[in-house]
């Protein structure tokens, strides 16, 4: 990425429509979901308004399209935290939930925009396909880190799951839990939440 006169970003054609998706990320971060614009995200990028739509249409496009990169992020991430268990010979149930916790430590603005379902197009195709992606590995045994009877809906064991580190993620982000606290800090807290809840998944982990 080379750098303009003046200091804005120049990004090389065929890369704008990612690089709005990182501005948004970045005023987000910063500022909150509400705060971001088409026009802001533009702007920060170094490009002209009419550059920008011509990628997408108004806000709530850019928030669908980030919104969507959001959750393959994180099936990707539990993906990958489940792989390099099995590798590592730890344990894949603890991997994937402390994946999906840090996952929103890492990326809060990804993280609150999942389901906004309010500031996007949830009729998007790219974003349903994203979305059942997603519920295919949570319904899926956990990213298959506990048995699974029937893929296509949530057992009890799975709905525990996710509630419990969806839930603890939530209270990390936006909540009242360790606020003040590093990251480090944080996962070690959920990673004792985790193995507190390993009595409920001892006869059906895999």
């Amino acid at each position: 990425m080379r750098q303009k006169k003046g200091g804005k970003k120049a990004y090389h054609h065929g890369n704008l429509a990612e690089s709005l998706l990182n501005a948004v990320d970045e005023l987000a971060t910063q500022f909150g979901l509400e705060a971001v614009t088409l026009r802001g995200c533009a702007k920060l990028v170094g490009v002209s308004p009419s550059s920008a739509f011509r990628h997408y249409s108004d806000k709530r496009a850019l928030l669908t399209a980030f919104a969507t990169r959001a959750l393959h992020q994180l099936s990707d991430a539990m993906a990958t935290a489940k792989f390099q268990a099995h590798r590592e010979g730890t344990n894949p149930f603890h991997a994937v939930g402390l994946a999906y916790i840090e996952f929103a430590l890492e990326k809060p603005a990804f993280f609150r925009a999942m389901w906004r379902e309010e500031t996007i197009y949830s009729n998007d195709q790219n974003y349903i396909a994203a979305a059942n992606e997603l519920s295919a590995h949570l319904k899926g045994g956990f990213a298959d880190t506990i048995e699974d009877k029937d893929p296509a809906r949530f057992s009890p064991q799975e709905l525990l799951a996710w509630s419990s580190v969806h839930g603890l993620a939530n209270l990390f982000v936006d909540g009242p839990v360790a606020k003040g606290e590093t990251k480090s800090q944080k996962l070690t807290e959920a990673a004792e939440m985790i193995r507190a809840m390993g009595p409920a998944f001892d006869n059906t982990s895999v």
